[in-house]
C-alpha cells in the first residue's frame, strides 16, 4: 500500500509543479514528500526526477511512469466517488439481527411499513436469541438487551423492557383478580423458564421488594407461547410491554398489579463503529428509534388513562 501511496504522491507532485505546493495538497511536509519520492525511486531502481531549484524535470523513467501514476490516482478517485454515492443512496441490503420474540411480535408489520417507504432497501432480518458477532458475521444492526461490552460497537438506547402482569377477562371472571402480589400464589401462573428462578416473581413498590412463589400448569421459554396461553384463558402471564400493547388497548388482556414494578432492562440498537453510517442504514436507525419512541408514548398514555403509570 505504501508504494501505491508513493505513486499517487508522485502524480500529485508533477501536477502541482513543486514540492511546496504538492506537500500542501497532500497534507505533509516537504521533507516527508521528498522521502516518499526517494523511497519510490529506490523501490523502482531508477531516478524519476532531475531536481533543480526552479523546476522539476522528468527523467525518461519518470516520463514513462507518470501516465501510469496519474491513471492510478484517477482510478482511486473514481472508486472513492463510487463509495460516496453508495453511502448516499437509499438502496441496497441492510442485515438486522433481533431476538426471536421481537421479530415474531412486531417486526413483520414494522419492516413492511419501512419497505413501503423505502422500496429499494432490502432488509434481511435474522431472528436469533444468541450472540452475533456483527462485524465478523456481516450484520449492520442488532437489537440487544443490556449494555454490550464490545468496544467495537455503538449502542443507542431504544426502550426500557418491562414485564406486564396480565390475564384475559374470562380467566379473571372465573378465578378472581389479584390485588396484591401475594394473591398470585393462588392462581395459575404461566412461567417463563428462560429465566433462572422462574418460579419466584419479584415486584417493587415504594422501594420495597416483594417476592411471591408462583406455580401453574404451563411453563415455556417462549414469550409468544405464554402470550397465546394468556389469551386462551389459561392463566396469568408476565409479558414484555412491547408484546401486549394491542391486546391491552382492545381489552383482550387486562393489566394487573399496575402499582407494582417488575424488572426492567434497557434495550439498545447497536451497530459496528464506523465514521458515518450509509444512508440506507441511517434511515432504518432513525425509523426504529422513532417507532419505539411512539410505542413508549402509547404505553404511557394507556397507563395515565388507567389512573397512573405503573
Amino acid at each position: 500500500m505504501s508504494e501505491l501511496d508513493d505513486l499517487a504522491a508522485f502524480a500529485v507532485l508533477m501536477e502541482a509543479g513543486s514540492f511546496t505546493a504538492a506537500a500542501e495538497r497532500l497534507g505533509c511536509s516537504k521533507g516527508q514528500l521528498s522521502k516518499r519520492i526517494r523511497a519510490l525511486e529506490l523501490g523502482l531502481g531508477a531516478s524519476l526526477l532531475h531536481r533543480t531549484t526552479r523546476r522539476l524535470d522528468l527523467t525518461p523513467a519518470g516520463a514513462a511512469l507518470l501516465p501510469e501514476a496519474q491513471a492510478l490516482t484517477a482510478q482511486a478517485e473514481r472508486a472513492r466517488q463510487t463509495v460516496l454515492r453508495l453511502q448516499d443512496e437509499l438502496a441496497g441490503r441492510v442485515r438486522l439481527t433481533v431476538p426471536i420474540s421481537f421479530g415474531e411480535t412486531f417486526f413483520d408489520s414494522l419492516l413492511l411499513d419501512f419497505t413501503r417507504r423505502y422500496p429499494r432497501i432490502r432488509i434481511e432480518l435474522d431472528l436469533f436469541n444468541g450472540y452475533r458477532d456483527l462485524a465478523a458475521e456481516g450484520f449492520d444492526l442488532a437489537i440487544r438487551s443490556g449494555m454490550d461490552p464490545d468496544e467495537r460497537l455503538v449502542a443507542r438506547p431504544l426502550f426500557s423492557l418491562e414485564e406486564i402482569t396480565c390475564a384475559s377477562p374470562r380467566y379473571l371472571a372465573r378465578q378472581g383478580t389479584p390485588a396484591h402480589p401475594a394473591d398470585l400464589a393462588a392462581h395459575q401462573c404461566l412461567l417463563n423458564t428462560h429465566y433462572s428462578g422462574f418460579e419466584e416473581w419479584l415486584y417493587h413498590r415504594q422501594h420495597r421488594l416483594e417476592r411471591v412463589k408462583v406455580a401453574g400448569s404451563l411453563a415455556s421459554n417462549h414469550y409468544s407461547l405464554l402470550k397465546k396461553a394468556a389469551l386462551s384463558d389459561v392463566g396469568i402471564a408476565r409479558l414484555p410491554s412491547y408484546m401486549v400493547q394491542d391486546e391491552l388497548a382492545d381489552g383482550r388482556l387486562v393489566w394487573l398489579l399496575r402499582e407494582y414494578r417488575t424488572r426492567q432492562a434497557p434495550v439498545f440498537l447497536v451497530h459496528p463503529w464506523q465514521g458515518g453510517l450509509p444512508r440506507r442504514i441511517q434511515v432504518l436507525v432513525d425509523y426504529l428509534l422513532a417507532w419505539f419512541e411512539r410505542s413508549r408514548q402509547r404505553l404511557d398514555e394507556m397507563a395515565d388513562q388507567a389512573g397512573g403509570a405503573p
